[in-house]
């Protein structure tokens, strides 16, 4: 496959729940961030979301692994900042520990208001907090390439980055709860395989023709070509709780486009699934995150995560060489080691048996990674 190589700039979003210090619950509190300091507001970009107690960040497009971590622990030390500065704080995971979706404010915009026309109670459910990665592909038929081969690792990174096994206070049994009410939603999971670009291209035009759809941003997909930039938007991870597990996953997916590239560019192919089969890998990533057994479709038996992972690693040996991000991406094994966010809630849930401690582990698991504490941290 003649291609010219993908830049592979790297950026990365995140929605931080923005917490009432007091009572710990959601805050529906984005309308007056919105209304604070546009100096402050301006540099970091801040972005509302579906519900109020929502804010958005991205970081821009970098060059390497180290430039984003550079990027999102600024992003996290400021945002927590400006928020407590306004008598709240912020922290990172898939789910609210406790807070009700039926206490939710929307947020008052257009938009918004058209997604919960849409979608009725399902939008106002999603009480959701996820992490973006965006890899640049500017070559359009490479990034259906890339999609369609990727889509076998998925399950992989979710496990490693599930931050959302609570619900209204309850263990729900799930390491990625996240995950499970996504799925509710139309145009989700992981997509189905495309022959071209074009292929893809006209699904959209269906799609938008029919009204189903405006635009392409309503494809909701577990990794999709982005509707704006030349970037393939992975979009299943949870929201990290530490930033060292954010970069981790973003090195793998950046690190699994490169290998990708380099298996065209030999003219070696990866063998391809069907969707079914990837959908049961990530169902066991969803329900057991790191404790569970993923299914090696070539030997046609279940493995631990472990052993996967390691594999996985191995694979993209020589694209990590090439990218310098051995050390992020093999930060995986530190999480195999002390488990993911959503072991580690669980540990603070069962030793205390209240909600509100796994809340106040979150706001600080968040920030952790700031080397100097913002301007008024205690």
């Amino acid at each position: 496959m003649a291609v010219k190589r993908p830049s592979l700039t790297v950026g990365i979003e995140e929605e931080y729940q923005i917490i009432d210090p007091e009572t710990r619950e959601l805050k529906s509190y984005i309308t007056q961030f919105m209304q604070g300091d546009h100096s402050v507001l301006r540099y970091l970009d801040l972005k509302p979301e579906l519900h109020q107690s929502t804010v958005e960040v991205g970081t821009k497009a970098c060059a390497t692994i180290q430039e984003v971590r550079g990027e999102l622990i600024g992003l996290r030390c400021q945002v927590a900042d400006f928020a407590r500065k306004q008598g709240a704080c912020i922290a990172a995971a898939g789910t609210h520990p406790f807070s009700t979706w039926q206490t939710q404010e929307i947020t008052p915009d257009a938009r918004y208001h058209g997604i919960v026309e849409d979608m009725q109670d399902l939008a106002r459910q999603m009480l959701i907090f996820g992490m973006h990665v965006h890899v640049a592909i500017e070559d359009p038929e490479l990034v259906i390439d890339t999609m369609n081969t990727l889509r076998y690792f998925m399950p992989h990174v979710l496990a490693l980055s599930t931050s959302s096994p609570l619900w209204e206070g309850r263990d729900t049994g799930l390491k990625s709860y996240r995950s499970a009410l996504f799925k509710r939603f139309p145009r989700t999971g992981l997509p189905v395989e495309f022959g071209s670009y074009g292929e893809y291209q006209n699904f959209i035009d269906v799609l938008v023709s029919t009204r189903c759809v405006a635009d392409a941003s309503k494809i909701y997909w577990d990794l999709r070509p982005h509707h704006k930039y030349p970037t393939l938007e992975f979009r299943i991870c949870d929201l990290c709780t530490n930033v060292d597990d954010a970069l981790c996953c973003a090195a793998i997916f950046q690190a699994l486009v490169l290998k990708h590239y380099m298996m065209r560019v030999d003219n070696i192919s990866f063998r391809r699934y069907p969707l079914a089969m990837i959908e049961e890998n990530k169902w066991r990533a969803v329900r057991y995150g790191l404790g569970g057994k993923l299914i090696d479709f070539g030997r046609q038996e279940e493995l631990p995560m472990d052993l996967l992972l390691g594999e996985l690693l191995e694979f993209v040996d020589d694209a990590l060489d090439e990218l310098g991000s051995r050390k992020e991406a093999e930060h995986a094994y530190t999480i195999l080691k002390r488990g993911s966010s959503a072991d580690r809630q669980l540990e603070v849930f069962g030793r205390t048996q209240d909600p509100k401690a796994v809340v106040d582990w979150l706001v600080q698991e968040t920030t952790a990674s700031c080397t100097v504490q913002p301007e008024g941290a205690a």
